[in-house]
């Protein structure tokens, strides 16, 4: 049996987090969250309003995604396949603005990510019937629901091309405002 176990990472207040993991000879019990563990690890208080999945294909990128007006937390979860997860750090007063983050998750490590308000998500797929869980603390606005550019060459992400003939990406992505346009028109979170 697998604990809980919390790693800061090098982005302040994005937290990687092994889950409670059960395995026998029936397969896996997996708990990706338990409110008092993530609480007394130091991820406040969190009510999830909302959670959704996600099923991309290999090649897939899904974002770098965020709320402008009314920031959400979130917490992302594998549920089957391989997943390159990013988070940048939009956060003004952040020791970490600008930088971002990329972690592997996966039905090998069972990794989940905690990424606090003010950060941009996204994430490309590496194999195909990838399928992603989010639970999302605050409401969802439409109305404010952004990004940036995924391959903005201001923050310079690190995805790995090589492995794919093609990128997918839907027009929003494809469409999304630069860093730089983001900073000079709200400044940061």
């Amino acid at each position: 049996m697998q604990q809980f176990h919390f790693e800061k990472s090098s982005i302040e207040g994005v937290m990687l987090i092994e889950p409670f993991i059960m395995k026998d000879n029936r397969g896996l019990f997996i708990k990706d969250f338990e409110h008092d563990v993530f609480y007394q690890n130091g991820i406040g208080d969190i009510l999830w309003q909302e959670e959704f999945y996600s099923t991309s294909q290999k090649g897939v990128v899904r974002g770098m995604h965020f709320q402008l007006h009314k920031p959400q937390a979130k917490l992302v979860s594998y549920i089957q396949g391989r997943i390159y997860d990013v988070v940048v750090d939009l956060r003004k007063d952040s020791d970490t603005f600008k930088k971002w983050l990329a972690v592997d998750l996966s039905s090998v490590n069972h990794r989940s990510l905690f990424i606090p308000k003010g950060c941009a998500h996204g994430f490309m797929a590496l194999e195909n019937n990838s399928i992603m869980s989010y639970k999302c603390q605050g409401e969802y606005f439409k109305e404010y629901d952004t990004g940036i550019l995924w391959n903005d060459p201001d923050i310079d992400i690190s995805w790995p091309l090589n492995k794919f003939d093609k990128i997918i990406l839907n027009e929003k992505d494809k469409n999304a405002m630069s860093l730089q346009y983001f900073i000079d028109s709200y400044g940061g979170f």
